[in-house]
């Protein structure tokens, strides 16, 4: 820079110079003022100063917002399966990560067992899912079949949009019947309606009685897409019995009599099982409450939100050096007009202070709009997903507060070196 134009920079400081007196709230008011005017001034270098901060911002914002929106969504799927809602799944949890086939270690009988002999139970719904082919004349599709009890409505909370569910008499009747969820009966009946009408499932025809009501996805599972038919059916017609011990059952979900009782009826519930297994080591069945599952998926979530967060932090760290080295340059470029300040009485402090609001103002200012775009970005994936994103104004507040901190961290150095510049050597390179 020319001396002149050094000359022109600090008119606005000499005010404040001549007139030591004066509090200190208006050198830093002067300093800003002359901040702002510089960074006005080099616009483009600004900007591009304020990119890193920019991105590393709305990455954070970014990120964070959208694992939050994954929690969220983990919580309403749980909520969605059922109030008071527990399930027993057959194997040990080990044999289930050592083999690839679902262990038979759950029959009929214990469902009807734990819902006539455990107290804190209300009801017990035995379930046998299987993919299945289904064919309505020249469509076919693969879908998950559901073998089920009536008592699988009130268990799981689902309801009938029209016609009617499995009834006791189909379970002992075997009745080749089946009732569709919304999504599996438009894409094979379009626009009709479907009940009356005959399908089949494995070769097997069955008549559809029921449509369900619209449930959504639920731990990844589309349960508009299934296709529910009686237990006994679907055991001795579909997937065939080749347990020992009876009919043999995927799951077997139960609803306890209120919030709680869940622990009773956990407790009461693996008490029976032991003994109806004459269990004496390790249990070939397992546990898990609606709250247990939660706590693992919200577990999960967090600290893959954790992780994308400090990945995304990086780049904050990235634009932070970006405006130290600017600033650095900045110095070297300014050196006549440091000079010229403390030589009409500019002290080491005001140099300093000068420098220090430059940085935060870049990186506030980035912030801010690093903010506003990763906000934009986490309301666009909300739209266009089924998370159901939002941002606290915590973390909006942190993010721009990390932001302004880094631009005073890495501020520091560029504007202690301004500071220490002996002003006859500044001068002479002008």
């Amino acid at each position: 820079m020319k001396l002149e134009e050094a000359k022109a920079n600090t008119n606005s400081s000499v005010v404040s110079h001549q007139h030591l007196g004066k509090s200190r709230r208006i050198d830093i008011f002067e300093s800003i003022k002359m901040a702002a005017n510089t960074l006005i001034a080099n616009k483009l270098r600004s900007g591009l100063t304020m990119l890193g901060i920019i991105i590393g911002n709305a990455s954070v914002i970014a990120m964070i917002g959208i694992g939050e929106g994954a929690q969220k969504l983990a919580s309403e799927q749980f909520e969605a399966l059922g109030p008071n809602v527990l399930f027993v799944i057959p194997g040990s949890q080990e044999t289930r990560r050592l083999k690839f086939e679902t262990p038979k270690t759950l029959v009929f009988a214990d469902a009807k067992a734990i819902a006539s002999q455990v107290r804190a139970v209300a009801e017990a719904a035995p379930e046998i899912r299987a993919p299945q082919l289904i064919t309505y004349r020249n469509k076919n599709t693969q879908s998950v079949v559901v073998g089920t009890a009536p008592e699988f409505l009130s268990v799981r909370s689902f309801e009938v949009a029209r016609g009617r569910f499995i009834t006791e008499l189909d379970l002992k009747r075997n009745n080749q019947i089946a009732v569709l969820g919304p999504e599996l009966a438009e894409q094979m009946f379009g626009k009709q309606n479907p009940i009356g009408k005959q399908l089949r499932i494995k070769n097997v025809s069955f008549q559809i009685v029921g449509l369900m009501k619209a449930k959504g996805t639920v731990l990844g599972t589309n349960q508009d897409d299934l296709a529910y038919v009686p237990l006994t059916t679907m055991s001795n017609r579909l997937v065939g019995n080749t347990s020992p011990y009876g009919m043999e059952v995927s799951l077997i979900s139960i609803s306890a009599k209120d919030q709680d009782s869940i622990g009773a009826a956990q407790f009461q519930i693996e008490n029976l099982l032991r003994l109806r297994h004459k269990i004496t080591g390790e249990d070939d069945f397992f546990v898990r409450t609606q709250k247990d599952i939660l706590v693992i998926v919200n577990t999960v979530t967090g600290a893959l939100t954790l992780m994308l967060g400090a990945i995304a932090s990086i780049s904050l760290l990235v634009g932070g050096i970006g405006v130290m080295n600017i600033m650095l340059v900045s110095v070297t470029e300014r050196t006549s007009e440091i000079g010229l300040r403390k030589a009409i009485g500019a002290t080491e402090q005001d140099i300093l202070v000068q420098f220090m609001i430059e940085a935060v103002i870049l990186s506030a200012a980035g912030g801010i709009l690093g903010t506003l775009i990763g906000v934009g970005g986490v309301l666009l994936v909300g739209a266009l997903s089924s998370l159901s994103t939002s941002i606290s104004p915590g973390v909006i507040l942190l993010a721009v507060s990390v932001s302004g901190g880094i631009g005073l961290f890495f501020g520091v150095l560029p504007a202690r070196r301004a500071a220490k510049l002996d002003p006859i050597v500044a001068l002479r390179t002008a």
